[in-house]
C-alpha cells in the first residue's frame, strides 16, 4: 500500500513538473512574436545581417554622437535625433508622408547601431553610436537647423518634422521579424533602384530592384560633368596601380558589365578593371549610370540618378506621398517583403 502511494506521488510530481516547463516555452514564444516589440539588446553581431525582435519594455533612450566638427561626443534623445537627421538628409518642403518614411528608415539605422541594442559598429572608433556625417546620417542640432531655414518658415519647418517624427515615433522597418540592419537610402533613381547582390556584391533580401518613377524633375536627375584629358589621367592614376596615359584615357576606356538594371559595374581603364562604384568615387560622378563623350578637348560624364541606388530613394518617395501613398507604401515599396514594428520605449 505505501508502495503504491509512493508511486502516485512521484507521477503526479512528474506531471506536475512537465505541465509548468510546457506553458512557460508558451510564453516565451508569444513574448517573441508580439506585433508590439522591441530589438533584443545584445543581439547584434557585426557579421549579422538582422537583429533579433522581442517585446520588452524600456524607458525612453539616447543615442551617443560623434561631432565630426567639433570633436566630442554628445547623448542626444534618440527621436530628437532623427529631426536633426531628417532635416539634414531630405527637404522639408517634401510631402510629410515621406518625411515620415525618411524618419522610419532614419530610426531603423540609428537603433541597429546602439550598443544599448547590441550595435558597436562605431564604437571602437569614436566612442559613440554614430557619427554626425554622410559616413552614417548626417544630424545637425536644432538650434543649427533652424537658423539656416528662412526666419519667416523656421518653426513652421520644425514642426513639421516634429510631426513626422512624432507620429511614426519607435517604428522601425524589419524583415523575417528582425530589424534590417541596412536601411538604405539616396537621393534620385534613373526610374529604378539596385539589386544589393549587384552593387555590394552581397545579397539582401529587403534590398531589391523596384520601379521609382516620376523623378524626372529632380534638380540632379540629369547633372553633365566635364573634365580635361590630363585631369582624368591624374584622378585615375591617384587611385590604380596600373598608371595611364592620355592615349588610353581617350581610347582605353571600356564598359565591361552593367547590371540588371542598365547601370554599370564594372568598367576597364587603361590595364585596370574597376567596380562602377569605385569609379564613380574617383571620378566624383552622381551615379553609375552614365554615358561617356569623348570631345576633342576633354571627356565628358552624363549622369541619370544621385547616389547608390539602393532602398529607398528620396525623390521617389516624394512622388509617391504627392500621389497618395503612405509612408507605410512607400517604406514596403522601396524594401522589399518589410514589415514595420514599433520598438515601444
Amino acid at each position: 500500500m505505501v508502495k503504491k502511494i509512493f508511486m502516485g506521488l512521484a507521477v503526479t510530481i512528474i506531471f506536475i513538473f512537465s505541465v509548468s516547463i510546457f506553458v512557460g516555452g508558451i510564453g516565451d514564444k508569444q513574448n517573441h512574436t508580439n506585433e508590439n516589440s522591441i530589438v533584443k539588446k545584445s543581439s547584434y553581431k557585426e557579421n549579422d545581417d538582422t537583429l533579433n525582435i522581442v517585446k520588452e519594455n524600456t524607458k525612453d533612450c539616447d543615442i551617443s554622437v560623434y561631432m565630426d566638427n567639433e570633436k566630442k561626443i554628445e547623448k542626444v534623445n534618440l527621436e530628437e535625433y532623427i529631426k536633426g537627421v531628417i532635416s539634414s538628409e531630405m527637404p522639408v518642403e517634401f510631402n510629410i508622408e515621406a518625411l515620415k518614411a525618411q524618419a522610419v528608415a532614419a530610426r531603423t539605422f540609428a537603433v541597429c547601431h546602439m550598443e544599448q541594442f547590441g550595435g558597436r559598429k562605431y564604437k571602437d572608433a569614436y566612442g559613440a553610436d554614430v557619427v554626425n556625417t554622410v559616413q552614417c546620417q548626417v544630424y545637425t542640432k536644432q538650434d543649427d537647423v533652424l537658423n539656416k531655414w528662412p526666419k519667416d518658415k523656421a518653426n513652421e519647418y520644425w514642426n513639421k518634422i516634429s510631426t513626422a517624427v512624432e507620429d511614426t515615433k519607435g517604428q522601425v522597418i524589419t524583415y523575417d521579424n528582425k530589424i534590417i540592419t541596412d536601411p538604405y537610402y539616396f537621393s534620385v533613381s534613373s526610374g529604378k533602384t539596385e539589386n544589393a547582390k549587384e552593387v555590394l556584391g552581397e545579397d539582401k533580401p529587403y534590398l531589391k530592384s523596384v520601379s521609382s518613377p516620376g523623378e524626372e524633375s529632380a534638380h540632379k536627375y540629369k547633372t553633365s560633368l566635364k573634365m580635361s584629358y590630363g585631369d582624368f589621367v591624374d584622378k585615375i592614376n591617384s587611385s590604380v596601380n596600373n598608371k595611364i596615359n592620355l592615349i588610353q584615357a581617350r581610347v582605353g576606356i571600356s564598359i565591361l558589365k552593367r547590371n540588371s538594371t542598365g547601370t554599370i559595374n564594372q568598367i576597364k581603364v587603361g590595364n585596370n578593371v574597376l567596380q562602377a562604384t569605385k569609379f564613380r568615387s574617383i571620378i566624383g560622378l552622381n551615379s553609375t549610370n552614365f554615358q561617356i563623350k569623348y570631345n576633342i578637348s576633354n571627356i565628358e560624364f552624363d549622369c541619370i540618378g544621385y547616389g547608390h541606388g539602393l532602398g529607398m530613394s528620396q525623390y521617389g518617395a516624394k512622388a509617391m506621398a504627392d500621389k497618395g501613398s503612405s509612408y507605410k507604401d512607400i517604406v514596403k515599396h522601396y524594401y522589399t517583403g518589410v514589415e514595420i514594428k514599433d520598438i515601444s520605449y
